[in-house]
């Protein structure tokens, strides 16, 4: 009779478990700059221990992450593209959006700088002076939070910068890493994510030349993905990560983060 009833408990177990175990994990896509930099590496165990649930991260550029979590392979986004993730929240495909952190975007470059933009102000004149240089300059062209910001300015100044594709302008479709590895091998300019850049090893002769305008401001924000359009995604979950991420605990973590005793990112939900 116990070994009858050890073995109705078992397929119990094999039928329970999967569900139970689905609900016990959620999947982030989230861009290459929380992962890369180790931000999440060094927050998602905080959360794992309180909340009992195990996380996957899936760390592309945020159109790709947008992309994903369309077709149903997300729980919950954290990116940085506020304009997509408005319209991926108007289109349905989302909930409600919240703010979580922002740091800001660097135009780096060779320390000799043949397009003399070291110490400008302003990120769209530096943008123009590559331009009439003729300066190589290589863009992610990935449709990443970055690869938007960077249109956005080349758009401001009426460049139509893919017209010179392939010269001066070179399109890799790729993401940060490999683009600062290009610029530097290249003696090129790039914009990078300051998270990135200081958490990248390989910097070869690329400094940071311009920085601080108001616009390379790079927000980042969370959303949960809406179970009217993929009732099988863990809504549950992901709700709990971003009260968790939201609140004063991940808040608090990300404040926390350092790399080289530098703080990367800046916690701004409750803003």
């Amino acid at each position: 009779m116990k070994v009858w009833h050890l073995f109705l408990f078992g397929l119990m177990l094999m039928w329970q478990c999967p569900a139970a175990i689905a609900k016990k994990q959620i999947i982030i896509q989230s861009t290459t700059s929380t992962a890369n930099s180790g931000l999440l590496e060094a927050i998602l165990p905080a959360f794992e221990n309180t909340a009992g649930i195990k996380v996957r991260v899936v760390a592309v550029g945020t159109g790709q992450a947008l992309k994903n979590a369309e077709n149903g392979d997300a729980d919950v986004l954290l990116v940085h593209s506020k304009d997509q993730e408005e319209a991926f929240v108007a289109a349905g495909w989302g909930l409600q959006r919240f703010d979580v952190m922002y740091n800001d975007l660097v135009l780096v470059g060779p320390e000799d700088d043949p397009a003399a933009i070291a110490q400008l102000e302003n990120v769209t004149d530096a943008l123009l002076r590559i331009r009439d240089n003729k300066a190589f300059f290589i863009s992610r062209a990935d449709n990443s939070g970055t690869h938007m910001a960077e249109l956005r300015l080349w758009a401001e100044i009426k460049v139509e910068q893919s017209k010179f594709s392939g010269t001066w302008y070179r399109e890799i479709g790729s993401g940060m890493g490999a683009t600062l590895n290009m610029a530097g091998a290249m003696d090129a300019y790039t914009l990078s994510d300051r998270a990135t850049w200081l958490s990248f090893g390989n910097k070869q002769n690329l400094k940071v030349l311009v920085e601080g305008d108001p616009r390379l401001f790079n927000q980042y924000g969370v959303i949960a993905v809406n179970p009217d359009r993929h009732p099988s995604v863990n809504t549950e979950g992901a709700h709990v990560f971003i009260d968790w991420l939201t609140g004063e605990k991940g808040q608090s973590q990300i404040a926390r983060f350092r790399v080289n005793g530098e703080q990367l990112f800046f916690p701004n939900a409750e803003e």
